[in-house]
């Protein structure tokens, strides 16, 4: 399958992080613009540079990428045009609808209030918006608010997102170092926002295993994990035969898929970050696969464009290579990542069936 039919097809994007997917150019710019330093002058060099500050193999080293990137995310003006340029790069990956999450809590150096800060990204998303209709690529971008799950503005960040809902806020999320800083450590924060009944996703199953995706669900309450991909360990292999395998489910893994919670996988960050380390190096040892035969609710994302140097087709066309997937494959990723979109039933019902359209043509 050529990458050029795999960027014409109808997509969702549903783990997206904003300081992750800003341009390599526009970083230099805006470094320019505020006098910061860079290790790199011109946008390929910093591209070489983020991709190997980014490629650790820990998930604590990965997040040390991102310092530069917020540095120069400071002003309204910056946080604006990164957000608009994200969304023009989405629509131009074929994205129909996607959620951008980001922490405005590490955007308020430059002296934003949290709530002038979400009113920038949102103008941005806007802005971005009206450009791709105007350019016939008809898309739409609800922010998910990410609190950092090692500081101590959780709640407070909560209530922000809550402020917001009506204003392109459509979730809420923890994130930062997950090992060490589990969901139950924000478990008011959580009540808060179950009360509120604002939809949360939480990153878990990435940098800890199967005990912070309990969390994740007991204490935050998720109806998606962040990645996820470490409930492979909750499950047991008794047998391969060809391709047939026998498995034994963990309560947890039994809960997760049978409840059909989504996955937010994303092949080349979790090969990047070591959160597939136990079963291989490659795209290829990643237990999506396994994961998506077994009947879990899988769905593709790309974590960070820059950072990993990729987009929602190419993460597409790795799986593509390595597990033999076709169309009706690539559909139902599309379809599990609708239906599991933080949008009204009617709206989600309505992205299934811009996607069926899409794949059908």
């Amino acid at each position: 399958m050529k990458i050029d039919e795999l960027r014409a097809l109808p997509k969702i994007s549903l783990h997206d992080h904003l300081d992750g997917g800003v341009r390599p150019a526009t970083i230099l710019e805006l470094a320019d613009a505020g006098g910061i330093q860079t290790p790199a002058q011109d946008p390929k060099g910093m591209g070489r540079w983020i991709a190997q500050q980014s490629d650790a193999g820990s998930l604590v080293e990965y997040l040390k990428s991102f310092d530069l990137v917020t540095s120069v995310m400071q002003s309204e003006r910056a946080l604006t045009r990164v957000a608009r340029e994200f969304v023009a790069d989405l629509a131009a990956d074929g994205v129909i609808y996607g959620e951008v999450r980001w922490a405005p809590e590490q955007h308020v150096a430059g002296g934003l209030s949290l709530d002038d800060a979400v009113r920038a990204v949102q103008r941005g998303i806007e802005e971005g918006e009206d450009e791709a209709d105007a350019a016939g690529r008809s898309i739409r971008v609800g922010q998910i608010i990410s609190a950092m799950r090692q500081g101590s503005r959780v709640r407070e960040i909560a209530e922000l997102a809550v402020r917001h809902r009506e204003s392109g806020v459509v979730g809420f999320d923890i994130a930062g170092p997950e090992d060490g800083f589990p969901a139950s450590e924000h478990r008011a924060a959580f009540d808060y926002l179950a009360g509120e009944f604002l939809p949360v996703t939480v990153h878990a199953g990435e940098a800890a295993g199967p005990a912070s995706i309990r969390s994740a669900l007991i204490d935050g309450r998720a109806l998606r994990l962040g990645h996820g991909v470490r409930i492979a360990e909750d499950l047991q292999i008794i047998e391969r035969e060809g391709d047939e395998v026998q498995v034994q489910f963990g309560d947890l893994a039994r809960w997760v898929r049978d409840r059909e919670i989504p996955l937010e996988l994303s092949p080349s960050s979790n090969l990047q970050t070591g959160a597939i380390a136990q079963w291989g190096d490659e795209v290829a040892d990643h237990p999506f696969d396994l994961l998506y035969q077994l009947g879990f609710s899988v769905t593709v994302n790309v974590d960070n464009r820059t950072m990993s140097g990729t987009s929602l087709t190419r993460e597409l066309s790795l799986l593509v290579d390595a597990f033999g997937y076709d169309l009706d494959d690539l559909e139902a990723f599309q379809f599990n990542a609708a239906s599991a979109a933080f949008l009204p039933v009617e709206e989600r019902e309505e992205l299934v069936e811009m996607i069926a359209e899409g794949f059908e043509r």
